[in-house]
């Protein structure tokens, strides 16, 4: 079975173009799956927009009270989707603002079932294009990644903070169990990070697909805070460079 993570701040715009799309490539793929969407705590319609969907898909929603970040919207996904979840199950976690293409899915899956623990929508592998991101982003993502490169070399990684993934079961459960809820510890969008950080020590083995980043789907702006991500980024690079993460 493939179970979808979805964690979703105020995307009633884009969710139901989103989750059409996730069915449309799952069943064309023949997967067994669910989709679980984690509303932390948004102010629009974003559980009506899935409570809408919800006959059409396996659709799971889980509310937050109150917007508490992604790291924590990203920790609930994945423990609800380890639920009931068998050892062999792919554990996918994707961008609910419909920039990510599902059609991608199945050459993650069948990265898992080639051997992979983890395979990850990279944009600096052949093949990867961006569109609609500005030019001042693109380059902050390429140098993170040179530097994340550098300090932490990692087979098979070259994008270390997309959130676009694909994990075999087995491996999370057996990071929860060794980390407990700190696994996913970071608040922000540093939390990719952390979690690839903490994977690394189990020993997983990591791959990449090339990802069509699809910013031009995108409806409205963006919520990610870029200077604040970047020093919480560089922050976390430096706790875990030096024994402190």
């Amino acid at each position: 079975m493939v179970i979808i993570t979805l964690p979703a701040y105020n995307e009633e715009a884009s969710l139901p173009a989103l989750l059409l799309r996730v069915k449309e490539a799952m069943e064309e793929n023949g997967f067994e799956y669910r989709v679980i969407v984690v509303n932390d705590g948004s102010s629009d319609g974003t559980a009506s927009a899935v409570e809408a969907l919800r006959g059409k898909l396996p659709l799971e929603l889980v509310d937050h009270g109150r917007n508490r970040g992604l790291g924590e919207a990203v920790r609930t996904g994945l423990l609800h989707a380890l639920e009931g979840a068998d050892d062999r199950d792919v554990i996918v976690t994707m961008d609910s603002d419909n920039t990510h293409t599902p059609g991608l899915i199945a050459g993650m899956v069948n990265g898992i079932r080639e051997g992979n623990d983890v395979m990850i929508a990279s944009r600096f592998r052949a093949g990867a294009r961006i569109m609609g991101v500005p030019l001042y982003r693109r380059v902050l993502s390429r140098g993170a990644s040179v530097l994340f490169r550098i300090t932490f070399p990692t087979p098979g990684v070259r994008d270390f903070t997309s959130g676009y993934r694909a994990y075999r079961a087995e491996l999370l459960r057996r990071a929860f169990e060794t980390y407990g809820e700190d696994f996913v510890h970071e608040s922000g969008f540093a939390c990719m990070v952390d979690i690839l950080l903490k994977l690394r020590r189990l020993g997983a083995i990591m791959n990449e697909r090339p990802l069509i980043l699809r910013y031009d789907f995108k409806y409205g702006v963006s919520k990610m805070h870029v200077l604040r991500t970047a020093v919480g980024t560089l922050a976390l690079m430096l706790r875990q460079r030096f024994g402190r993460g």
